[in-house]
């Protein structure tokens, strides 16, 4: 499922490489990639049903219907440009935090029929998720060698990521207006890119995205704190450390 989602985002994004390599789309077009998507998301969901598993087929299904919805949100909201703190963090919850958690729900749905515990681990994966994509928003700002794929793609998107938020909410009317403008009419010219990158970096937006990435990446730790000890406990708090610090 979630390979099935990279397949089509890079299709949606236009995006020719993924962690550094071709995407599938860049080598055999985009009518083979999203037939490729639609093959891998069928062979997720019938791994539910060839074991019987309804319960996880409904979390999928369900899982699949929000990130729709939070990509669908997040294209309404690139036309308009309006996009506030509380709308982004509904889009980045449908589009990746449901996944994250999903998968957690899923993992205790398969070893417990405990419902307090099955919404511990949901939420767990919620609050991953949550910090995995401002993480990726992030990367956006940085140096694209290093990360693997191309930088600077929100902007081309016209997609209103956290650290551009944040300086837009911060700025002068002047200032906000100049950045407006080149997201929406100079999203095609790299030294506007750059320009707008700068702008976003100097006022603050990355530092502020990346406190919130840590603040939701403590809220995770806290609530793997309510477990016993033990080496599943331990792995997935590697995993939380990784999401945030990793560098790529």
């Amino acid at each position: 499922m979630h390979t099935a989602t990279l397949v089509h985002d890079d299709v949606v994004d236009d995006a020719n490489e993924r962690r550094g390599f071709f995407s599938v789309n860049a080598i055999w077009k985009n009518k083979i990639a999203v037939l490729v998507g639609d093959y891998l998301l069928a062979r997720g969901l019938l791994v539910s049903v060839e074991n019987n598993e309804f319960r996880q087929l409904q979390i999928i299904s369900g899982t699949m219907k929000e990130m729709i919805e939070g990509e669908l949100l997040q294209a309404e909201k690139a036309r308009k440009l309006d996009i506030t703190e509380e709308v982004y963090f509904q889009i980045i919850h449908h589009k990746t935090a449901s996944l994250v958690s999903a998968c957690c729900e899923i993992g205790a749905v398969s070893v417990t029929k405990d419902d307090l515990l099955i919404s511990k681990m949901k939420k767990f994966g919620e609050l991953v998720g949550l910090a995995f994509q401002i993480k990726d928003d992030i990367f956006d700002y940085g140096d694209s060698d290093k990360i693997g794929k191309p930088t600077g793609n929100d902007i081309r998107e016209r997609k209103m990521t956290l650290p551009l938020i944040h300086a837009l909410k911060n700025s002068s009317e002047e200032t906000r207006r100049k950045l407006i403008n080149i997201v929406k009419n100079h999203n095609e010219e790299p030294s506007k890119i750059r320009e707008a990158i700068g702008y976003v970096i100097g006022s603050g937006g990355v530092k502020y995205a990346h406190d919130k990435m840590i603040e939701i990446k403590n809220q995770a730790l806290e609530l793997l704190n309510e477990f016993p000890d033990n080496s599943a406990k331990n792995s997935l708090k590697g995993l939380v450390e990784y999401t945030v610090y990793r560098d790529k």
